[in-house]
């Protein structure tokens, strides 16, 4: 299995972030979108917040590949309207590269590799 952890920022307004939070609730996410995931085998996709900066955790077999769904995501109209839709609320991080949204983080400790497990 393998992890992904990408950073985001969202606009610093309290009333877009709860809109935004609104829009992850249960019954909120467009079935379209998560049928967009369902093939992708993904184990966990997580997405946690402090203040306006957004973290995402995904566990993932060891096949998947973020570019092939990056891809898959381009070619799908309703993933890009949820993506249009979202970006009303999100902002790029200071460091990212135009048109990105989320960021790559970099894992920079490990305990399980620091104990040899």
């Amino acid at each position: 299995m393998q992890r992904h952890v990408y950073a985001l920022d969202l606009a610093d307004d309290p009333t877009l972030i709860a809109e935004y939070e609104a829009w992850h609730r249960a019954g909120k996410i467009w079935p379209e979108v998560l049928d967009s995931l369902r093939p992708w085998g993904l184990h966990s996709l997580d997405i946690f917040r402090t203040g306006s900066r957004l973290v995402l955790i995904i566990e993932a077999p060891d096949d998947f590949s973020p570019e092939a769904k990056a891809e898959a995501d381009a070619g799908n109209p309703a993933v890009q309207a949820w993506e249009r839709l979202m970006w009303t609320f999100q902002r790029p991080l200071p460091w990212a590269k135009p048109g990105q949204k989320w960021v790559p983080m970099e894992m920079i400790f490990s305990l399980t590799k620091v104990l040899g497990q």
